[in-house]
C-alpha cells in the first residue's frame, strides 16, 4: 500500500546501481541540463570505460535522475561530476546517491576524496558538508561566471 501511494505521490525513493558504459547518452543528456560546459556523449563514454572511473546513477523508473562520477589514484579519488535532474532536485536523490559511491570507494581503497564546487552552489555545498566534506583550498575565479571553486575533502576510514 506505501509503495502505490508512494508512486502515486510521485515521491518513490530511486534505484541506485553502478552505471555502465550504455549510460554515456543519459548522462551527457543530464550533464548538459546541470551545467554550463556540459560533457558529449564521446567524452562521458570514454570516462565510463576508464578502469579508474568509479560511476554510480540514480534512475526513477527507466529515468534517469542523477549520476555521480570520480577517478581514483593513488589511493585517492576526485568526484568529477554529480548531478540530479532540474525537475528532481530537493527529493532528497543525491544524499542516498553520494553515500553509496562513498562506500563503493571506501571499498576499493580509497582513503581520502576530493572534489571542487562553485562557492555560489549552497544546495551543493550543505550536502557535502552533512557528508563530512571540509574545506581544504579555494580556487580563484575557477568558473567562466567568475565564481571560485572551493576544494574540498573527506577521508575515509
Amino acid at each position: 500500500m506505501m509503495n502505490f501511494i508512494s508512486r502515486l505521490l510521485g515521491r518513490s525513493p530511486p534505484t541506485l546501481s553502478e552505471v555502465r558504459p550504455n549510460d554515456a547518452a543519459a548522462i551527457a543528456s543530464l550533464h548538459t541540463a546541470s551545467f554550463q560546459r556540459g560533457w558529449g556523449e564521446d567524452e562521458v563514454y570514454r570516462l565510463l570505460i576508464e578502469k579508474t572511473v568509479v560511476a554510480h546513477r540514480a534512475m526513477s523508473g527507466t529515468t534517469m535522475s542523477g549520476f555521480i562520477l570520480s577517478r581514483m589514484a593513488a589511493g585517492e579519488a576526485e568526484i568529477l561530476s554529480i548531478a540530479i535532474a532540474p525537475r528532481q532536485r530537493g527529493r532528497g536523490f543525491a544524499r542516498p546517491l553520494l553515500d553509496l559511491h562513498m562506500r563503493r570507494l571506501a571499498g576499493l581503497g580509497t582513503r581520502a576524496v576530493f572534489l571542487e564546487v562553485d562557492e555560489n552552489n549552497a544546495p551543493a555545498r550543505a550536502l557535502y558538508r552533512r557528508a563530512g566534506f571540509r574545506d581544504v583550498g579555494r580556487r580563484q575565479s575557477y568558473y567562466q561566471s567568475g565564481a571560485s571553486a572551493l576544494v574540498l575533502r573527506r577521508d575515509l576510514g
